[in-house]
């Protein structure tokens, strides 16, 4: 190892950034905080996931989830460009 370093040119943060993602600051509830880093725990899903996920579903931006009726709808429509 070289006993110095030179970091002038170095950036602060993280090595890779998450593309379609943005850091922030938010301050949030106790309660809030608590009740997802619990969901967390029971689950296995990070509790910033489940944040996001939950403004997600909030907001209508979530995808919708996969359905029984929703993959017979999906075949359906496969089976009807088929015979097209």
């Amino acid at each position: 190892m070289k006993k110095e370093y030179d970091f002038s040119a170095g950036k602060r943060g993280a090595i890779l950034s998450s593309v379609g993602k943005t850091r922030i600051t938010i301050y949030l509830d106790n309660v809030i905080v608590e009740r997802f880093r619990s969901l967390s725990r029971k689950s296995g899903k990070g509790y910033q996931t489940l944040i996001n996920d939950a403004l997600a579903a909030h907001t209508g931006i979530a995808q919708p989830l996969l359905t029984p009726q929703l993959i017979r709808q999906i075949i359906r429509e496969e089976l009807l460009d088929q015979e097209s």
